[in-house]
C-alpha cells in the first residue's frame, strides 16, 4: 500500500530556526496523526512544507507518490487538502461559492461547476452545521463559523490526505468534537488526516499516531499510546504534566 505522505531525511527550517532534522515519516491510508509542540516549534511551517507550499531545507516529501517539489499545485490539490490557520476573504462571496472552490481541482480548465458539484458542496455545509448559510456573505461570519466553512471546503474537495493547521481554533467544544468525528469518518473510509493540535487530550482520543516537535530540530513519531505520555509531554511543553487515571480517554493536565 502506498503512503499518502512520506518524507525522507526531511530538514525544515525558518528564519534560522530548525524545525526538524532528518525527518523520516510515513502516513498511510486510514491513519490519523496529530502534530504536537509548543508555540514557535514550527508545526505550521512543517505542515505547509509537506503540503508543497514552501521549500524544504533538505530531503524529500511525497504525497501519494508525487513529489511536492515538482508536482503542480493543481495536481497536488486533487489528492491533498490543506486548511491554514487563518483564511482571508478580501472580496465578497457567498458561503456556497466559497465551498465550491473546493471542487475546482476536479474540473477541467474551462469547466463550470455541475449540479453534482453543487450537491457535494451543499452536503459539506450540512455536515459542518452551516446548511442555512449558503447565501450568506463570508465576510459576515464569526471566527468559528469561518473555521467551519474552511473545513466544509475541504470536505467538498474530498482529498485522500487532509492537512489541517489548528482545525479546532475558534470552535466551541461541541463543534470541536463534531469536527474530529467527521475526520474519523474520513479515515474510516480510507483517507488520512494530519492535524496540528494544541490539546493532547484530543490527540490521544482521536489520533492513533502523533509527531512531537521539540523545537530544537529533534522529533518523535509513533503510536499515540506509546509516545503521548506525561514524560514526553513534560519535555515537549517545558512544564510538568500528569495523566489523570480513571478517565475513559487519556486526559493530561499541567502540574
Amino acid at each position: 500500500m502506498m503512503p499518502l505522505l512520506e518524507t525522507a531525511a526531511l530538514d525544515v527550517a525558518i528564519g534560522g530556526h530548525t524545525v526538524c532534522r532528518g525527518l523520516d515519516w510515513r502516513v498511510m491510508p486510514g491513519e490519523s496523526w496529530a502534530i504536537l509542540g509548543r508555540n514557535g516549534a514550527g508545526k505550521s511551517t512543517l505542515l505547509s512544507t509537506v503540503a508543497g507550499l514552501r521549500d524544504a531545507a533538505g530531503g524529500t516529501a511525497n504525497i501519494a507518490g508525487l513529489s511536492v517539489a515538482t508536482t503542480s499545485p493543481r495536481e497536488l490539490a486533487r489528492v491533498r487538502g490543506y486548511l491554514p490557520q487563518r483564511s482571508h476573504d478580501p472580496f465578497a462571496s457567498t458561503v456556497l461559492e466559497t465551498v465550491l472552490v473546493g471542487r475546482h481541482p476536479h474540473l477541467g480548465r474551462w469547466d463550470w461547476e455541475s449540479r453534482e458539484d453543487r450537491r457535494i458542496a451543499e452536503q459539506a455545509l450540512a455536515e459542518v452545521g452551516l446548511a442555512g448559510f449558503a447565501e450568506r456573505d463570508v465576510q459576515t461570519l464569526s471566527g468559528g463559523e469561518r473555521q467551519r466553512l474552511g473545513f466544509a471546503l475541504l470536505l467538498a474537495q474530498a482529498p485522500s490526505l487532509f492537512l489541517l493547521d489548528e482545525p479546532l481554533a475558534h470552535l466551541d467544544l461541541n463543534h470541536q468534537v463534531a469536527q474530529m468525528e467527521l475526520l474519523a469518518q474520513r479515515t474510516a473510509a480510507g483517507a488520512a488526516v494530519v492535524a496540528v493540535l494544541h490539546e493532547p487530550g484530543f490527540a490521544a482520543r482521536y489520533c492513533r499516531h502523533a509527531l512531537l516537535l521539540f523545537g530544537d530540530g529533534s522529533w518523535l513519531a509513533g503510536a499515540t499510546a506509546d509516545i503521548v505520555t506525561a514524560e514526553n509531554l513534560t519535555r515537549l511543553y517545558g512544564h510538568p504534566m500528569r495523566l489523570l487515571t480513571g478517565a475513559p480517554h487519556p486526559v493530561f493536565i499541567p502540574e
